[in-house]
């Protein structure tokens, strides 16, 4: 690692930032700037160094969409030159489906993008600010990464396979079905195996078209007719995050014509698992198999983040439903096992 590698810091909002007012913690830029200038840390021999760019408004993770995904994803390609590494300070709520984003959007991307936040904010005493900052500061200038990440609590992700599973704990993200690219302890413990190698090919970004998309949870006792009437032509996917390795209940008879329907519209159906370990395996048991017999394809194991934000990515390509239902089967990021 390079101590003069310059790394941008992206402050989208989030709790990292925020400082207490009358009336709660709000986002509050200037004195957010002013709390990192007296952390000397950050500013030691050993660091890289960095500036910051603040997003207007800053925003609660929970309002991040499409068009904020559109602006940062602008914001590193109009600095990918000019920088060795980028930080995304972002809010916990959304992060990974922000980081899933990013990581299809990013195309031929062979820089560290790594998102960070924390639980408490840094204008608190104790707080799991600090540290996530200045690790991520390391882990951004790091030549052995190649792609988007996810920092926080002493584990670096890979983006699209993070989910946020605790609203309480400081280590708040997990991936279910893909091991941790490094954990902190002592010293940085890379797992080298699992990391991306450079993407070869002209950095380009991918913008995102706000694509019409819906997301199905099954539970026991669903009325599959009350989804028929969204089943149009106007929308242009869903996830359904099944039982199981994709198992629907018994009262199938009523979901697969709404899918057929769905498949007939040319809306794409991807299936997911509930369980966040684990893979959908469509076929396996009599009640997947129908799914996939309607036209639904599976998504093996991926999170339902990264299955929402491939849709949109794929999409937004212009590709071909059938070209979208292939590639929707095919990790393309590393964000699936096949």
């Amino acid at each position: 690692m390079n101590k003069q590698k310059k790394i941008l810091i992206i402050y989208t909002g989030g709790t990292i930032g925020m400082q207490k007012t009358d009336h709660g913690l709000s986002p509050q830029k200037e004195r957010f700037h002013r709390q990192l200038e007296e952390i000397p840390e950050l500013y030691a021999g050993e660091m890289p160094l960095w500036d910051m760019v603040d997003m207007d408004p800053l925003l609660d993770s929970s309002n991040i969409a499409v068009r904020e995904w559109n602006e940062i994803g602008q914001m590193i390609a109009q600095h990918y030159e000019t920088y060795d590494g980028f930080i995304v300070l972002h809010g916990t709520d959304t992060m990974a489906y922000t980081a899933s984003a990013l990581s299809f959007m990013l195309e031929n991307n062979a820089k560290p993008v790594i998102l960070t936040g924390s639980q408490i904010p840094l204008c608190e005493i104790r707080n799991d600010a600090r540290d996530n900052l200045i690790t991520a500061l390391l882990l951004a200038a790091d030549d052995r990464i190649h792609e988007v990440c996810l920092y926080f609590g002493g584990k670096l992700l890979r983006g699209n396979r993070s989910s946020k599973f605790s609203a309480d704990d400081l280590i708040a993200f997990d991936s279910p079905n893909y091991l941790p690219l490094a954990e902190t302890g002592i010293e940085i413990r890379f797992r080298e195996e699992g990391l991306f190698q450079p993407e070869r090919g002209e950095f380009t970004l991918q913008l995102l078209k706000e694509i019409p998309i819906g997301v199905i949870k099954v539970f026991p006792g669903i009325q599959f007719e009350l989804f028929d009437p969204i089943m149009t032509e106007k929308l242009k996917g869903v996830v359904i995050e099944t039982f199981g390795a994709g198992n629907i209940p018994g009262n199938a008879d009523q979901l697969l014509p709404i899918i057929e329907k769905a498949a007939r519209n040319g809306t794409i159906i991807i299936v997911c698992s509930q369980c966040p370990h684990g893979r959908v395996s469509l076929g396996t048991y009599e009640t997947s198999s129908q799914l996939r017999a309607a036209g639904a394809v599976s998504g093996y194991d991926i999170t339902t983040e990264a299955a929402v934000a491939k849709l949109y990515y794929l999409f937004s390509a212009g590709l071909s439903r059938e070209q979208i239902k292939k590639r929707m089967e095919m990790s393309i990021r590393g964000e699936m096992t096949i």
